[in-house]
Order: structure tokens, then C-alpha cells, then sequence
């Protein structure tokens, strides 16, 4: 079939062409943007999941959204070593001067680009030449402590967009990558925004560690965010991800295909986007069978060893590398980190802290319970062992 006609889009954070099965999270980010237009108390969000759920998908589906409700966006993506400051002051500072450029009585905006400056010569970090006539505020996020900053930051820019009939939605992917005291200062900054009922919702996205991090940064933390899980589709929304855009297109997909495409993605969007893709371009004409699925597969995962898989395997250590080998043996995933040292030949599962820290911070595991370990990386485990056949190996 015609390969530049392939409806399918297998990359980081490339929108479907079928958002099935996210109904309910997109509701709730309508509700969120507008009680808060509104001036009504409503949680922010943080949405947590495995990598390929489509969570940047969402991230991005929800920007859209909130311009649609006349909010202003920020979008960054954090990310290991880069100052949560050095992200959002640029982009604060794009939004302070495209509000002053609003019509609108008041000096509220040029406060907020005071303070902004106070807070940029505090945490040293450069952002261009803001005019000569902006003098920073003294005595305003400028103290040294970032939860103090930050919050009187965002206090200034939520009076802003409050003087100018606006709001503003903070987007932020991969969110379990900035340090603790950062996301200290975050959850704080929001505290206020509740309080003071100031036009400012964070929408962010992370790992499923995110929760805990939350709680252990602030122990109100789930008070003032919702963090809706972000799973794998169902058999029957997966289907739809799969025959709607292929319809759409004038071709189909046979039944058999469809389950059997379910079968091995176990209902990942970045993987059914994956074989539909490859089973589009295999296929000489419509329908696409069984028989296409079947004889794309290898060529799938060998993409996907290449390239989803391999990118991350190869920032490990061989002592991490080990580490997720041993996992790949457990009968059963999540697994019991005593079983893990068990297979490692190691006395105690605390001789391996270190390395279960590190894979953690590099976002290749999590805890979803006290003494386990799973893979945030769906399907991780087949890769292991396709890659590396005996443990002893490495």
C-alpha cells in the first residue's frame, strides 16, 4: 500500500491519529482549565506512566486545550542537570511581556517583570536583555530560598495574568527529573496559587515514581494534585487506535490482525503505533491479515532493539546492565529485590542499593511497592533477554 498514505506515527510524543481510550484524563483537564478560568478551586494535575503510554501525547493534546480556553502556555521538558529556574524563567519572561503588550489598566505586569528580574540575578542564570527600565524588585524572590522565590514569582506572574483577564497553564514532561528541593519549591508555588485563587495550573507528566516524590517533597501533595495513571490501552480502545486511521484511509485490517497486534503490544500506544506502521508498509493491499502481522513482526522488534530499546540500554553501566538481566529472570514481574540478589549472587538486596539508585534516578525502574522492582520501560524484559541470552555473559 501506499507508504506515504501510512496514517500511523510511531515517535516520541508524534500524535496519533486515534487518541482512543483517554476520554476521561481529557475531561478532567476541561475541568481543571475551567473552574480555574472561573476562579474556582480545582486540583492541578500530574499525570504518571510507564514510557510509550503516550503521556507527551497527552502533554501536548492538553497545551491545545488550555489555549482553547484563552490560557497562556509554558511547555519545557526537564531533564537531568538542567536547573528547573534556567526552564521556566525565559518562558515566563516571554509571557510577562506579551501581557504587557494586552490591553489593560494597572502595573501588575510590570511588577511581575520586576520581581522576575530580582529572581533571575538570584539564581544567576541569563535570559537576554530585559530593558533598561525594568529596575529589580528588591526584597522579592530574591532571598536565596527557592521555595520563597519561586512561590513569590509565581504570585507576581499570577497577578499579572489576573490583572489582564488571562491565566496560565505550566506544562512540564519528564517532571521526575528535577531535583527534590526544585520540586519542593514547585509543589509549594502551587500551595499559593490555591490560596490566593491566582489564574496558574501545572500540568505535568513523569514516571510512575512521581507520586512518592510528590509526597516525600510535601506531605500535602496529594491534596493539591491529581495524579491519574496512565496505563496501557484496553483490547477494545487498542483496536479502535488500530482500524479507525486505517479506515479512514480507505484500507482494513482483518480481526485476527488486530488481536493479534493487541497480543504482543499488550495495548502500548508508542507500540501499536509501531506495528501498525510496519504491518501498513508490508501490506500489498487492503485487508491487512494475520499472515502480514506475523511476517512484520521481526522486522518490529529488531526496529525496536535498534532504537527504543538499545538508546536506553546503552547509557547503563555493566553492573546496572546485570541488574535488569537479573530482573528479566523473575518469574514474574514486579520483582522481590531479595529474589534479585538471590539471582545475583549477592548476600543482601542492601549490598545493592547503589545500583538500584542509580537505574531509579536514571528512570529504568520504580517501586510500585515496598521491596519490588518493575520496569518502566514496557517490555524491557524480552528485550534483555534477546539481547543478553545467559546473565553469566556480562
Amino acid at each position: 500500500m501506499d507508504k506515504i498514505r501510512n496514517p500511523f506515527s510511531p515517535g516520541a510524543g508524534s500524535p496519533p491519529p486515534e487518541l482512543a481510550g483517554r476520554g476521561d484524563i481529557l475531561e478532567q483537564a476541561v475541568v481543571l482549565f475551567g473552574r480555574v478560568r472561573e476562579k474556582r478551586p480545582e486540583k492541578s494535575m500530574l499525570m504518571t506512566g510507564l514510557r510509550g503510554v503516550g503521556k507527551t501525547v497527552l502533554l501536548n493534546k492538553m497545551e491545545q486545550m488550555a489555549q482553547d480556553a484563552e490560557y497562556r502556555t509554558l511547555f519545557v521538558e526537564a531533564y537531568e542537570n538542567k536547573p528547573l529556574a534556567s526552564l521556566l524563567a525565559p518562558l515566563l519572561r516571554k509571557l510577562l511581556f506579551e501581557l504587557d503588550r494586552m490591553a489593560g489598566a494597572g502595573d501588575k505586569v510590570r511588577r511581575g517583570l520586576a520581581v522576575l528580574k530580582s529572581f533571575i540575578g538570584m539564581v544567576k542564570i541569563s535570559v537576554g536583555d530585559f530593558g533598561l527600565d525594568i529596575e529589580p524588585e528588591k526584597g522579592s524572590a530574591d532571598s536565596g530560598d527557592l521555595e520563597v522565590d519561586l512561590s513569590s514569582l509565581f504570585i507576581a506572574v499570577g497577578e499579572a495574568a489576573e490583572e489582564r483577564q488571562s491565566a496560565v497553564a505550566i506544562l512540564i514532561d519528564e517532571i521526575q527529573y528535577i531535583s527534590a528541593s526544585e520540586l519542593n519549591a514547585l509543589i509549594m508555588a502551587m500551595h499559593k496559587m490555591q490560596q490566593y485563587q491566582l489564574p496558574i495550573v501545572l500540568v505535568g507528566a513523569g514516571l510512575p515514581i512521581l507520586p512518592g516524590l510528590a509526597g516525600d517533597a510535601k506531605s500535602y501533595a496529594e491534596r493539591l494534585f491529581n495524579f491519574p495513571d496512565i496505563g496501557p490501552l484496553d483490547e477494545s480502545d487498542a483496536i479502535s487506535a488500530l482500524r479507525e486511521p486505517v479506515r479512514d484511509a480507505g484500507a482494513e485490517f482483518d480481526d485476527e490482525a488486530l488481536h493479534e497486534i493487541y497480543r504482543l503490544t499488550q495495548g502500548y500506544p508508542y507500540f501499536l503505533q509501531e506495528w501498525g506502521y510496519q504491518a501498513w508498509n508490508q501490506a500489498e493491499s487492503s485487508p491487512i491479515t494475520l499472515r502480514i502481522v506475523q511476517e512484520t513482526t521481526p522486522l518490529v522488534i529488531k526496529r525496536l532493539d535498534e532504537n527504543f530499546f538499545r538508546v536506553r540500554f546503552n547509557r547503563l553501566t555493566d553492573a546496572e546492565k546485570r541488574y535488569l538481566r537479573a530482573m528479566a529472570e523473575c518469574s514474574s514481574l514486579p520483582c522481590r529485590t531479595a529474589g534479585i540478589s538471590e539471582l545475583l549472587g549477592v548476600s543482601s538486596a542492601a549490598a545493592l542499593s547503589p545500583v538500584r539508585s542509580n537505574l531509579i534516578k536514571k528512570g529504568m525502574i520504580y517501586s510500585p511497592a515496598h521491596g519490588m522492582m518493575a520496569f518502566t520501560v514496557p517490555l524491557f524484559e524480552e528485550f534483555l533477554r534477546r539481547t543478553i541470552p545467559d546473565l553469566q555473559s556480562i
